[in-house]
């Protein structure tokens, strides 16, 4: 599956991949700053069992429909940059919950995970038709993905005061979403329309 915009493509995984995903997923990496930094990192045992586990879905060519998570590569020499996702928050009412991250810090504030996140938000809603809604969940610390929900449309639905840790200081933990029929209105023409 390939999905492209102006400065990314959404795609699926490659072998190529590994190699750098299996460096970004290591300790001390600046991103993980941001994306969810109360949760511990995974161990050297973990990390090879998420690279194996990645390298029999390739393999195999065993994707989901719809995807649930996606390579965002560079446009300009399709080499992963970051990487979308999403979980079920509930499965029984259709509420599914989405995930980005760009690893390297050279790629942040370009626009790039706007249109990672636009384009795979607009993926989801057209490939399953029963998700009514999308949400994301950040923490106050992370000011830059607060920015992205509300640029493409996300309305901040919860706020769960001093709910996380980071350096032994309290945060807020926060739940964006956005409607199928806010989106629809938003992006009459689907989002990568907006992008030309």
């Amino acid at each position: 599956m390939v999905i492209n915009g102006n400065l990314i493509t959404l795609r699926d995984w490659e072998l190529r991949d590994l190699p750098a995903y299996s460096r970004w997923l290591q300790p001390g990496q600046e991103w993980k700053r941001f994306d969810a930094p109360y949760y511990p990192s995974p161990s050297t045992e973990e990390i090879r069992e998420i690279i194996d586990d990645q390298r029999n879905t390739i393999e195999f060519s065993d994707w989901p429909t719809p995807r649930h998570q996606l390579v965002i590569a560079n446009r300009q020499d399709n080499q992963m940059i970051g990487q979308v996702s999403w979980y079920w928050i509930s499965e029984e009412t259709h509420w599914p919950a989405l995930g980005i991250v760009i690893y390297d810090p050279q790629h942040w504030r370009h626009g790039y995970g706007y249109e990672a996140l636009g384009l795979w938000s607009d993926y989801l809603l057209q490939a399953q038709p029963s998700f009514v809604r999308l949400d994301l969940r950040t923490w106050s610390g992370n000011a830059g993905m607060m920015r992205l929900a509300q640029k493409l449309g996300y309305r901040e639905e919860a706020r769960f005061r001093n709910a996380r840790v980071v350096d032994g200081q309290y945060y807020d933990g926060l739940g964006y979403g956005v409607l199928r029929e806010e989106w629809a209105a938003r992006y009459p023409q689907g989002f990568v329309a907006t992008l030309r």
